[in-house]
């Protein structure tokens, strides 16, 4: 049975008393949906110690949204792997097309990154996924096979054991544009596909997140699908009650 994890990606919002606050109500809905469910919260880097006390005693895992590629030294304004190990998280999101867009965060980039997360006992979150014009071009399966085989390819078999995927259809961010199911479970499936080309049976214990505008609306649908695993969840991750009905996907 592969792992079912919804993880939330607060991004650049709450500030770290109202972080605290959305910990504690998913904290406290969290007996609402079955143990076999996951649930991950991924903060600013402000409030991440203060979001790990409030979750102290529960079974919400923390994560963070991103890592410096560097271990230590002179480099003004980045965090390291390390620092965040060292505050209770548990996961990292690494590659978001976020990150890949604004920050030009490349494949050299996101290497340096993985040996960083997995030197420090953590499990990455690695992003994959297509923007408008690659989708409309039909080159969305080239793109995430790219995006995999570039960074994914690299690792061993025993730190493959211990990754996330979550793809992100990149045109459904924040537009409320979504995949539908069956657009989900065909990329997902061949995520899965390109994954077992490298590391063979144990691409069927990889879990593959679905990162586009999933919400407690939609979740039971797409989570339905046999290679959906989960989602990676932004602005419906900034609401407890949301975040949690989506975990009820699973039970639907």
């Amino acid at each position: 049975m592969r792992k079912k994890i919804v993880a939330g990606n607060w991004k650049m919002n709450t500030l770290p008393a109202e972080g605290v606050e959305l910990a504690k109500g998913v904290v406290a809905m969290r007996g609402e949906v079955c143990d076999c469910v996951n649930f991950i919260v991924c903060p600013p880097f402000t409030h991440l110690a203060q979001v790990a006390e409030a979750l102290k005693g529960s079974n919400v895992e923390l994560g963070a949204q991103n890592c410096a590629a560097e271990a230590k030294g002179a480099y003004t304004g980045e965090v390291a792997a390390s620092m965040i190990a060292a505050l209770g998280c548990k996961y990292v999101i690494l590659g978001h097309s976020e990150r890949r867009q604004y920050y030009g965060e490349t494949a050299q980039t996101l290497n340096k990154k993985m040996e960083q997360v997995y030197a420090n006992g953590l499990t990455p979150i690695y992003c994959v996924g297509e923007n408008l014009d690659e989708r409309e071009a039909g080159n969305h399966f080239a793109v995430c096979k790219q995006q995999i085989e570039e960074v994914v390819f690299n690792l061993t078999e025993e730190q493959f054991k211990n990754l996330v995927i979550a793809y992100e259809p990149v045109w459904a961010i924040g537009t409320g544009k979504t995949a539908t199911a069956e657009q989900a479970q065909e990329i997902h499936a061949y995520i899965r596909e390109v994954l077992a080309s490298k590391f063979g049976a144990a691409a069927e214990e990889c879990p593959i997140l679905y990162g586009g505008s999933c919400k407690p609306s939609n979740a039971a649908e797409i989570f339905a699908k046999e290679d959906v695993d989960g989602g990676l969840i932004g602005g419906a991750a900034l609401k407890a009650e949301d975040f949690i009905g989506i975990g009820k996907g699973f039970m639907a």
